[in-house]
């Protein structure tokens, strides 16, 4: 795979990143390491986790740490192979400083996220959801303690929108602080909300490292209108963590599997190729649990879909409005 750029950090990153929010469960510990050290081998190193991932078992307030763990584990002699990334904010208990942003929070969970990993330094940390309870100048100073003390290297931020990184800069420049090198969002040919920030991204220097690329499974071609899904999928496994799947959505999954036919390309393939050819994507964070999958994953990397696909996918699933421009016409 042809490594790419993670905005203005200067890390090169795979285009597919093996994500861990399964780890634990449904994916078994000794599974979970035999899969870390695959995607190694097929050349991923990018490996995203979080502090609250625990697989099915997680539920809000739920201490986490589980796929961290796992993931130290997995890197205990690898770990100057790949760039790590994990997150902090969401509820790791019941109390008040059990979540959020505050320095408190973030400095003591950064410490266990730390021992869990068995690693001296993360090399991208991520605020995993914004804290309207904090003001973001005391979030960035509390990254900024972390990279001082060499705990971190840089940091980017999940779940906020384009205005939340355009104040981070902003706070950044004026008071000499880190600033945000990734944008972590949902983002897939179905789901494309928030498809107009990824242009402010490509233009400060932010690489998009979209979750959900795959919608869940919805854009590998095994859910069919009329049957029911199967037996080892998510929406079998863990139906409340599944998009609705109504005639309107399999009007479009159909269609994208036309597409994916006339280019000759796996379903699941084109589905990464055409996200991957979206502005300011650094790399996809794709979840598995079978080798086939991470293989499938890798192999999408390498795959170029006519250019013309690109706008009957826009046309499929129709971007977010935007201003136009009646100045440049573009």
């Amino acid at each position: 795979m042809q490594l790419r750029q993670l905005g203005s950090s200067g890390l090169m990153v795979s285009p597919i990143c093996l994500g861990t929010m399964t780890f634990g469960s449904p994916v078994a510990e000794a599974d979970a390491i035999r899969l870390t050290h695959a995607a190694i081998d097929l050349g991923i190193n990018f490996i995203d986790t979080a502090n609250v991932y625990e697989g099915y078992a997680r539920y809000l307030g739920s201490p986490g740490g589980v796929a961290e763990e796992i993931v130290g584990k997995a890197l205990r002699d690898r770990r100057d192979r790949v760039i790590l990334a994990t997150k902090v904010a969401a509820p790791v208990g019941p109390g008040p400083q059990d979540r959020g942003l505050s320095a408190v929070h973030i400095l003591r969970e950064l410490d266990r996220s730390l021992k869990r990993l068995q690693t001296d330094v993360i090399d991208l940390y991520i605020i995993h959801w914004p804290d309207k309870c904090v003001p973001l100048e005391v979030t960035l100073r509390a990254i900024d303690t972390a990279v001082q003390q060499g705990k971190i290297r840089y940091f980017g931020a999940s779940n906020h929108s384009a205005w939340q990184l355009c104040e981070m800069l902003w706070l950044a420049d004026r008071n000499v602080l880190p600033r945000v090198v990734s944008s972590q969002i949902p983002y897939s040919l179905l789901r494309r909300e928030l498809h107009n920030d990824l242009t402010f991204c490509q233009q400060h220097g932010i690489g998009v490292t979209p979750y959900q690329s795959l919608q869940g499974g919805l854009l590998t071609g095994k859910y069919r209108r009329g049957q029911p899904p199967p037996a080892d999928s998510r929406a079998a496994e863990k139906p409340d963590w599944m998009w609705q799947q109504d005639d309107a959505l399999f009007d479009r999954l159909e269609a994208i599997a036309q597409q994916s036919a006339e280019a000759g390309v796996p379903m699941a393939q084109y589905a990464l190729c055409g996200t991957l050819a979206q502005p300011a994507i650094s790399s996809l964070i794709v979840g598995v649990k079978r080798l086939e999958q991470i293989q499938d994953a890798v192999a999408a990397a390498n795959v170029v879909i006519p250019p013309d696909h690109l706008p009957k996918l826009d046309a499929i699933c129709p971007p977010p409005w935007r201003q136009p421009d009646p100045v440049r016409g573009m």
